[in-house]
């Protein structure tokens, strides 16, 4: 089983839309603790609403966020760090509950991971699918730069 992931930094929403259905994405997998951004349509609600309207379908799972010393931590490039917090993330019930869930869904139809970061090697996705992803096969989507 292949599982995409994609970042929108840097993106609008009509290429970010256009990347999904270019890969054959039919669902997004939310991977932020805090769903909001100041990136226009990138929060939670407005997101999903485009999505809907492309034929996507859109779940979040703010288990498998990063909490925030974490998110500071990548934000100075200190991935020792984010890499320390995420995984003391992904021991609490909560979050194994919900990789497990996030396997599940992205095995019924073609689901990308998204969270903030354009580069996967600076976001918390990559180290959630070395943790949890069981051999699936990783492809990372990239949204062509706003200009």
């Amino acid at each position: 089983m292949t599982i995409y992931t994609i970042g929108y930094e840097g993106a609008t929403m009509a290429g970010f839309v256009a990347t999904l259905q270019e890969a054959g994405v039919r669902r997004v997998i939310d991977v932020r603790a805090l769903p909001l951004s100041r990136r226009p349509g990138f929060s939670k609600s407005p997101l999903a609403a485009s999505l809907a309207e492309a034929g996507i379908g859109y779940v979040h799972l703010k288990a498998l966020g990063t909490p925030k010393r974490g998110r500071d931590a990548a934000k100075k490039g200190d991935v020792a760090t984010l890499t320390e917090v995420y995984d003391g993330q992904l021991e609490l019930p909560e979050a194994q509950g919900q990789a497990a869930q996030m396997l599940a869904l992205a095995d019924e139809m073609p689901s990308a991971l998204l969270c903030y970061e354009r580069e996967p090697c600076h976001c918390h996705r990559t180290l959630l699918l070395r943790a949890v992803g069981d051999g699936r096969e990783v492809v990372d989507l990239f949204v062509p730069f706003a200009g």
